[in-house]
């Protein structure tokens, strides 16, 4: 029974903790950091760092589970706290005063944080994924809670996010729209680990891994200088950074394999050979009717002319253009004015002064689509020119166009959004400042297919500027791509395969890293496969190995580790197998190719050894390496009796065995 005394106790709490909200709510500005708000979970077993802003110079006082520390803001205003850490648990208050401000926090909890990052997969929402209602109507659990980024490109850091955030409780409202990958996997993992679990969303579709990475990471591989100054300097003058970046994309255009001499289509006098006349309503050129087009991912030329009277050629104008999906680069009258990349985003782009005249303008417009649908698009009134006094000219709605099918991949300016250097790192990493965390999801590398190598160092770079960031040992747990396209007939060469096999060496390397292979749960016919209850599952497996140290827990299925010359055939070894080695649909097991030094393959009979694969095939005498799994949507078939698939590899051939 609650005495008097305890309950006026209670009272006075509830008093103290109302007055200090009243107070909060007549400040103008949160004293503490977005990051920190109502139902926020903090890291558990490791020192809380805590930040925000207050009046430069005043005195800082923040409490927090029993525990207050003091500090005095600087003179940019900013302070920061590191607290004792604390054990999981909660709901605690967090109380932080300045001056007369006062802001509180309520239902805190302590727990694990995870950052889930990467693009469309890692994007896809819970009502995408398979068994979408039931999955929302099940989906509360007050021990999980929801955070997501909002999507923002910068070219330099941020402090803050760039729109309004919110901690929310695991509920069928909030987990509708949050990252499904994310959701199950925080939902399986609290099957073993019973402890509040923070999500952080932090995804966008169609990103590739260097928007991800800041500059200075970006820049200590070298080979991205001066597409990294471009970016600096378009910090503090747009327009010199645009004629930079101009000048260095014409430079590639005439240099590429291929390009004929002094073909420059972006000029005003560029000769009229190969164009044709366009839809006056463009759109997507798959829709236009045009059988050779009715199929085409690559580059497309437009151009059309706008008139204007030597008035108007005076005045400051902005281009607009409908929405390029995906990138595009634009000239006006011979000079490049911008590029920008989405789908669904139209164009506007400031002309330097003078760069109009009397007379016909010619407007071009490069276009690059790498997925479905791809073009300049309409409606006619869509594209003009606004002038400073707020008319505006129509362009010409008689467009030309002129494809230009072995291009090959231009390069893309570094302030675009999500295939930029640095822009999203910049606009959605950086305001996370050194929040507490458990580990981080990386599921990524659909855009950077075909640069496998490339990849490699990529994703060594992102882990340790992360890891510099977030926490030196931070885990980190990568998606391998999952399976997409129709499965070959013989064996093929595959960007897809070679970005799994950077993503497979560079987890390999790392103790602290962990692969999910995701092969086996790709749709052939949907780059955004929906099962991603599996993919939960798998994601929570590797955490329990990699970071919550269950090491008799294989992480993510049978791995190959060394393959050799046996009197047998070309035997393959493999480790972190639960239980036997099984095949699925077949005798023996299928995928497995052979490949001799000039790296042609052939596929391979294959039967299981124990916990080995033993091959036959032509290139026996001469493979020196054996891949498997190797194509963008193949078909392979060994697993272990626990379910899990091996995963794609290519392993080169070691010395025969030497019999003990």
């Amino acid at each position: 029974m609650r005495t008097p005394i305890t309950r006026w106790a209670g009272v006075a709490l509830w008093l103290l903790v109302a007055g200090r909200a009243q107070a909060q709510e007549a400040t103008q500005a949160p004293l503490l950091h977005p990051l920190f708000q109502d139902h926020a979970v903090l890291q558990r077993g490791a020192p809380i760092r805590l930040w925000g802003q207050a009046l430069p110079g005043s005195p800082v006082s923040v409490t927090f589970a029993d525990k207050t520390a003091n500090a005095r803001a600087g003179t940019d205003g900013r302070w920061e706290i590191v607290l004792p850490a604390r054990p999981a648990g909660g709901p605690h208050t967090l109380v932080v005063e300045a001056g007369h401000a006062t802001q509180v926090v309520q239902d805190v909890q302590v727990g694990d944080v995870w950052l889930c990052s990467g693009q469309s997969n890692m994007e896809l929402p819970v009502w995408r994924a398979l068994d979408a209602s039931n999955e929302i109507a099940s989906a509360a659990d007050p021990a999980i809670r929801l955070f997501v980024v909002p999507q923002a490109s910068a070219v330099t850091p941020q402090p803050r996010f760039a729109g309004e955030v919110r901690w929310q409780t695991a509920s069928p409202d909030s987990a509708r729209d949050f990252s499904a990958a994310c959701l199950y996997f925080a939902r399986e993992l609290r099957k073993t680990v019973d402890v509040p679990m923070g999500l952080i969303q932090a995804a966008w579709g169609g990103s590739r891994i260097e928007a991800w990475t800041s500059a200075a990471a970006l820049r200590s591989g070298g080979d991205l200088d001066e597409a990294l100054d471009v970016l600096s300097l378009h910090a503090t003058d747009t327009s010199a950074s645009v004629a930079r970046w101009g000048r260095h994309w014409e430079q590639w255009w005439a240099r590429r394999p291929g390009a004929v001499p002094d073909d420059r289509p972006w000029r005003a006098d560029a000769p009229g050979a190969g164009w044709r006349a366009a839809p006056p309503a463009l759109g997507a050129w798959e829709r236009w009717g045009v059988p050779d087009l009715a199929d085409y991912n690559g580059m497309m030329w437009y151009r059309t002319e706008v008139t204007l009277t030597a008035a108007q050629a005076v005045r400051a104008a902005t281009l607009e253009l409908g929405a390029a999906d995906e990138m595009d680069m634009t000239w006006v009258n011979g000079t490049v004015v911008g590029s920008g990349y989405g789908a669904g985003e139209g164009r506007r782009y400031a002309l330097p002064a003078g760069l109009l005249k009397a007379g016909a303008n010619t407007v071009v417009v490069n276009v690059i689509d790498t997925y479905r649908d791809g073009g300049l698009a309409g409606p006619v009134d869509a594209q003009a020119l606004r002038f400073d006094d707020g008319t505006r000219v129509m362009l010409d709605a008689a467009w030309q166009y002129r494809p230009a099918r072995d291009a090959g991949e231009p390069p893309r300016a570094p302030w675009q959004a999500a295939t930029g250097l640095s822009t999203l790192y910049n606009g959605m990493i950086a305001p996370l400042g050194r929040y507490g965390l458990r580990g981080m999801l990386w599921y990524q590398g659909e855009s950077n297919t075909g640069e496998g190598e490339a990849y490699v160092a990529r994703l060594r770079a992102l882990r340790s500027d992360w890891r510099e960031r977030f926490g030196r040992d931070l885990p980190m747990l990568v998606v391998q791509l999952a399976g997409y396209g129709m499965p070959p007939t013989a064996p093929v060469e595959s960007g897809w395969a070679t970005l799994r096999e950077a993503q497979r060496r560079v987890v390999g390397e790392d103790a602290r890293s962990g692969l999910v292979v995701a092969i086996d749960i790709g749709d052939a016919y949907d780059i955004h496969p929906p099962n991603k209850q599996e993919l939960g599952r798998r994601l929570a497996r590797a955490a329990r190995h990699v970071v919550y140290g269950e090491r008799t827990l294989s992480p993510s299925g049978p791995v190959a580790r060394t393959a050799s010359r046996a009197s047998e055939g070309v035997k393959v070894v493999f480790d972190d197998v639960t239980g036997a080695l099984v095949t699925t649909g077949a005798n023996g097991p299928i995928g497995f190719e052979l490949c001799d030094t000039e790296r042609h393959c052939m596929y391979a009979d294959a039967v299981i050894d124990g916990h080995a694969v033993v091959l036959r095939g032509d290139h026996d005498g001469r493979a020196d390496r054996v891949r498997y799994c190797w194509a963008d949507g193949p078909v392979c078939t060994l697993r272990d009796t626990a379910g899990l698939p091996a995963g794609p590899f290519e392993l080169l051939l070691t010395p025969a065995e030497v019999p003990r």
